[in-house]
This record gives C-alpha cells, structure tokens and sequence, in this order.
C-alpha cells in the first residue's frame, strides 16, 4: 500500500480510515483525487450518537413517549388526508369504559384494583377521545397541543411508577 493511501504516523490509532484510490486511467497527466477523511467525529456526530444511544438503552421506560409522538404524527396525517376519520374514531373512545365494566363483571375487584382499572380507563379514554379530536380537527388546535402534553405526562409517569413497582 502506497504512503498517499494511509494516514501518516498512526498506523493502529481509532478513528484512522484507509482509503483505496485506483490507479489512474486515460490522461497521464490527470490531477490525482483528494479524499478528506476527519479522524475525529464531529461534535454534533458525538452528541447524536450519545443521545440515541441513551434512548437505545432507557427504550422499555420511554414507550409511552414512543406511543405519545407516534399518536401526534398519525393525528396529523389522518387529519391531512382524510379529516373525517375523527368520527370513526370518537367511537372507540368508548372502548375503554366498556373494558372496565366487563372486567367487573367478570372477575369484580374492590379497592386498589377497582382504582387502577377505573384510572387506566380514564386515562385511555381521554387519550382516544384526543386522537379522535386531533384527527378531526388537527393536532395543534386549540388546546389540543396542551391536552397532548398533560395525557403523554400522565401516560409516562404512571408508566415509570408500575415499572418501578414490579
């Protein structure tokens, strides 16, 4: 290998990338390639790849902010193409009320798991009665933007709480 196709000085270093330049073909006299290759990554290349890998490693705590930003741009694309999708989906709100009524009846719980089962239909309620609303009328709409935060807040510390607790 030729001296102009490896860096200098640092034979085993990190970071050090060989490039292979073939010979010339044609014009003898042609300028030769000038390949630029950093050694070091650039700040912002570190910092993106420090925060994807802490998202990487702390992705089983951060699923509700996965599922939150995943509601907010399918809101969006269904209130771009096809608005009326709201309705369709105003009546799956109801789905979780329903969930709690025949869980009662099959299998009835007092106390705390009368409270879980009751707050996770509330919440779910509200956050299907958001995406109906955000795909009928959009997303950032009104206090709808608002309403998105406190439900993906919501969503996120009661998830870190029963994670924490099992």
């Amino acid at each position: 290998m030729s001296s102009r196709t490896r860096a200098r000085g640092l034979k085993s270093a990190a970071g050090v990338h060989t490039v292979h330049i073939p010979r010339q073909r044609g014009r003898r006299g042609a300028q030769p390639f000038v390949i630029v290759v950093p050694e070091q990554p650039s700040l912002t290349r570190e910092a993106a790849g420090w925060i994807g890998r802490m998202l990487w490693r702390h992705r089983g705590a951060l699923a509700p902010t996965g599922l939150a930003v995943f509601a907010l741009a399918a809101a969006g694309v269904l209130h771009a193409r096809a608005p009326w999708t709201g309705l369709v989906l105003a009546v799956l709100a109801a789905g979780p009320a329903v969930w709690v009524l025949l869980a009662q009846r099959r299998r009835p719980g007092t106390g705390s798991v009368l409270a879980w089962r009751i707050g996770l239909a509330l919440l779910a309620t509200l956050a299907l009665g958001w995406f109906a609303a955000a795909a009928g009328f959009g997303p950032l709409t009104g206090p709808l933007a608002v309403l998105w935060v406190l439900i993906w807040g919501t969503a996120q510390t009661v998830w870190l709480i029963v994670r924490r607790a099992h």
